[in-house]
């Protein structure tokens, strides 16, 4: 896709190629070159690989500016269509999809979903809940003979679990949503595959909107259509399957993702590790630590709403901008020695949850998630370890949750 015409994109020298993550190489950092951008080039004209050209953003304070304002910097257009070809810029914003509206619009769903995720003695209630999942998951790990992948065997269907849980979907139908999320954020997804694994995800969630309005229970789903209809605009079923859609599949595989990433890190560095063992009361602030340290590392996508500027670079209305969190994340100005792993860091700066309306609605949950995922395997598998070289781990490729593809472990006993 090309952009306007009238762009300050337009007619400009040619765009450099768009850093993408390169995880064998410098698995735990953004792009070598991306330093150099930040440092000498921080509001850069680039080129992704679908053939958008944007700005490329890469220092802290100018990406919290571009995140931070929506009258600026529009999410209309959608977050990843810089990387993925078929989330297409100026492709129609669909009934339900609040993660693509801005204003009123998106605040009208935030309003009804923010209380279910966000507030945070709601979440602590879910506390046992996870513990409960977490433990039957390592459970079922000590079952099985090492080694393991942690990833698909152990943070995938932990995730999966709690999010399924929560909307009141049954174990039985886990494998509906796991498909639609694999294939969502991955570049290279069969078109025909990823279509009828969501037709199959959307008609299930339809049955379930309606036994839900028929028969309410304690789920976020029941909430969510019971705290709906108190309001000025009560949600359509459409509304309602989208919005269940958008948690079950982006709720499971990133956290998933970030738990696999983050154990790997701190197998990586062991003296982070031992930290931690010696101090459990340091998981709270290592998990911000993990997720500023590891990041999103092919940034977020916005679209100029007016002629404005970022960082004294002039952009004009039309022109696509990608906010570099994992960039921003590792800018030493705000956190120095960021390249460097530090459990002990106060990170609670990071942006790795995103900034301003459009930051993560899941974020606490995720935490939540997170803490009781490393405070368990400290517990109960003291002895655990990578099962290959950390030469070996590959990465993912094709899709813009980045993270391991595999995390084979091992241990000598499960507690």
């Amino acid at each position: 896709m090309a952009v306007s015409p009238h762009s300050a994109l337009s007619g400009a020298e040619a765009p450099l190629p768009l850093p993408l993550p390169r995880e064998q190489e410098c698995p735990f950092r953004p792009a070598p070159e991306v330093a150099g951008f930040r440092t000498d080039l921080p509001v850069a004209r680039v080129v992704g690989p679908t053939g958008i050209e944007a700005w490329l953003v890469t220092r802290y304070a100018d990406v919290r500016d571009v995140l931070g304002d929506p009258e600026r910097f529009s999410n209309r257009s959608g977050q990843a269509g810089h990387v993925l070809a078929d989330m297409p810029p100026d492709a129609p914003v669909t009934e339900g999809a609040f993660s693509r509206m801005d204003g009123a619009e998106h605040l009208r769903f935030r309003r009804i979903l923010g209380p279910e995720l966000s507030m945070i003695k709601r979440i602590e209630r879910l506390r046992p809940t996870v513990q409960r999942i977490v433990d039957e998951r390592l459970d079922a790990l000590g079952e099985s003979a090492p080694p393991v992948d942690l990833y698909q065997q152990f943070a995938v269907p932990l995730t999966s679990t709690v999010i399924a849980e929560l909307l009141g979907v049954p174990a039985t139908d886990h494998s509906l949503f796991q498909k639609a999320g694999a294939a969502l954020f991955t570049a290279t997804a069969d078109p025909d595959e990823k279509a009828a694994a969501f037709e199959a995800l959307f008609d299930y969630l339809h049955i379930l909107v309606r036994r839900r309005r028929d028969e309410p229970g304690g789920d976020i789903l029941s909430n969510l259509i019971e705290r709906g209809d108190r309001s000025d605009q009560p949600f359509t079923d459409t509304e309602l399957v989208a919005t269940a859609a958008g948690l079950l599949v982006a709720g499971f595989d990133t956290t998933a993702s970030m738990i696999s990433y983050g154990v790997l890190a701190l197998l990586h560095h062991p003296d982070q590790l031992t930290a931690l063992r010696n101090g459990p009361g340091l998981v709270p602030g290592a998990v911000e630590e993990l997720v500023r340290f590891l990041g999103v590392g092919v940034g977020i996508m916005r679209e100029v709403t007016r002629d404005t500027e970022i960082g004294g670079q002039p952009v004009l209305a039309g022109d696509f901008v990608i906010a570099a969190i994992q960039s921003a994340n590792h800018d030493p100005e705000q956190f120095p020695g960021a390249d460097r792993l530090d459990v002990t860091r106060d990170a609670g700066r990071h942006i790795g949850f995103g900034h301003g309306p459009h930051q993560c609605a899941g974020q606490q949950l995720a935490r939540l998630e997170l803490r009781t995922v490393l405070e368990t395997l400290l517990r109960r598998i003291p002895s655990l370890r990578l099962a290959v070289p950390f030469e070996q781990i590959e990465f993912k490729t094709d899709t813009v949750v980045t993270g391991p593809a595999a995390l084979p472990v091992t241990w000598d006993e499960v507690l």
